[in-house]
């Protein structure tokens, strides 16, 4: 059950939330304050500034506001849906994204970085970079194609091009199943979940495009192919910072890329830990709902995410936008937000005894109803 806002209130409701959503922008702002404070004398640890806000000052910040539950009523989220401030946010956050990862190329070629300064570099890239496949997520959901096709471009710098089919048309039909590599087992580490979900997701996402094309007596060796002209763009933006900057540029691009789609791949580890659907006699699985995500109504995270963290209504309806998403009594409830868990969850031993049991009691003990990881 969702929890409504006061149908009283229903006629003068208004987004509380409205004058915070442009934070969601504030996360490729944040290398260029790194830059102001390296180029005065900060020192090479300026360059951590982004990971620092994104995983330590944001959890703070969390955990003081807390959580906000209330959901816009529904006879308000038509207007709420179409009001074009909220799909301006995501756009923005594209040319935002490319102008930092510019200035830091320019930054890893043309200046002297020391070992830490290059790592932080590398790791502010990759964060940046990361957080933009959420928006590419948001936008890779909508039946608008320049929506679409600027999902892609977000995409683009992550070398992660692929994640928009096999979202869309992979996770989002096996999400909670054996099957789905980007839904993690009851007992899986993120270190053992990390190579079976890129590996899976790529396999997916290419035997589903193909297919698309071969049940028509096509060849997928086209232009048209989702997988290969995301792809491509990649391939032209690497190519065109190559020529801008040098070939010195690539080995930062690709490093940047891992940290940018390993940060998705521990975002989806930690959205469906250990929770599974149930097969019906038939041997079909039940229909997703609110049961099969991992939520958290942290205010702050949620706005960075753009509601990511309103998982389970996101998976019950997929083309709902960020801020219409409401948050269900029926949801299993995260001890903390996203930026949080994900620290978390970079140290199993930590991560099992924060969720296991959360998991077990989601399903009355039972250890048999969750998608555990297989014996060896």
């Amino acid at each position: 059950m969702a929890v409504d806002a006061d149908p009283t209130e229903a006629v003068v409701w208004r987004d509380a939330r409205k004058p915070l959503w442009p934070l969601a922008l504030l996360v490729p702002a944040l290398p260029f304050v790194g830059l102001a404070l390296w180029r005065t004398g900060a020192g090479a640890w300026a360059w951590w500034l982004t990971p620092v806000v994104v995983f330590g000052l944001i959890p703070v910040i969390d955990l003081l506001l807390g959580d906000d539950r209330r959901n816009p009523p529904e006879e308000v989220v038509p207007r709420l849906a179409a009001d074009g401030y909220y799909r301006l946010l995501t756009y923005l956050y594209l040319p935002a994204q490319y102008a930092a990862l510019v200035v830091c190329c320019a930054v890893w070629t043309r200046d002297g970085l020391s070992v830490a300064g290059a790592a932080g570099l590398v790791a502010t890239v990759g964060v940046v970079n990361g957080i933009a496949i959420n928006t590419a997520h948001e936008l890779g959901h909508k039946r608008e194609r320049v929506e679409r096709w600027l999902s892609k471009v977000a995409l683009a710098p992550a070398a992660y091009g692929h994640f928009h089919v096999e979202h869309n048309r992979g996770h989002h039909v096996r999400v909670a199943t054996p099957e789905d590599p980007a839904s993690s087992r009851l007992g899986e580490s993120f270190w053992a979940f990390w190579p079976r979900t890129v590996l899976g997701s790529l396999r997916s996402a290419w035997r589903l495009e193909t297919g698309r094309f071969r049940v028509r007596g096509r060849s997928p060796w086209t232009y048209r192919n989702d997988v290969l002209n995301a792809w491509a763009m990649t391939v032209a933006l690497y190519a065109a910072l190559a020529v801008l900057f040098g070939p010195a540029v690539l080995p930062f691009l690709v490093l940047q890329a891992v940290v940018g789609f390993s940060l998705l791949e521990v975002v989806n580890y930690l959205e469906h830990y250990g929770l599974a659907r149930q097969r019906s006699t038939a041997g079909r699985y039940e229909k997703v709902d609110a049961r099969h995500s991992w939520n958290s109504d942290r205010t702050v995270t949620n706005v960075f995410l753009f509601q990511l963290q309103r998982h389970s209504d996101h998976h019950a309806n997929p083309l709902r936008r960020y801020q219409t998403l409401r948050s269900f009594d029926s949801s299993p409830q995260l001890p903390a937000g996203y930026a949080t868990m994900v620290v978390v969850a970079l140290l199993p031993p930590l991560w099992r005894r924060v969720m296991d049991h959360r998991v077990l009691a989601h399903y009355g003990g039972d250890r048999a109803l969750a998608n555990t990881r297989p014996r060896r």
